[in-house]
């Protein structure tokens, strides 16, 4: 019977189920790398709030770190992403961009 219950309760935040039901960390790959840098830029700029305070907060200097460490991963992996891959970087990389300007 506990094993049904804790199939039926939920993950903590970050966590998915595996094949077996237990809570994991999510696989890690190229895309799900990027899309938390992006997270975090996008933090950083004030664009998404705190999740316990609820308070934006704005640091320059992490944003442009993190965008800095995007470009540094295009450069390097240039050549060797998916087409997918490489359209995912380029993009948040030129949304990120627009975004930091504007905060300027």
């Amino acid at each position: 019977m506990s094993e049904n219950r804790a199939q039926c309760d939920e993950c903590p935040e970050g966590t998915v189920r595996d094949a077996r039901g237990r809570c994991v960390m999510p696989e890690v790959t190229f895309a799900s790398f990027i899309l938390s840098l992006n997270t975090s830029a996008l933090f950083y700029m004030g664009d998404l709030p705190h999740p316990e305070t609820g308070q934006r907060l704005v640091d320059r200097e992490v944003a442009k770190h993190t965008i800095d460490t995007l470009t540094l991963l295009a450069e390097k992996t240039k050549g060797n992403l998916s087409h997918e891959e490489h359209e995912l970087l380029a993009s948040i990389l030129y949304e990120l961009k627009m975004r930091f300007v504007k905060l300027a």
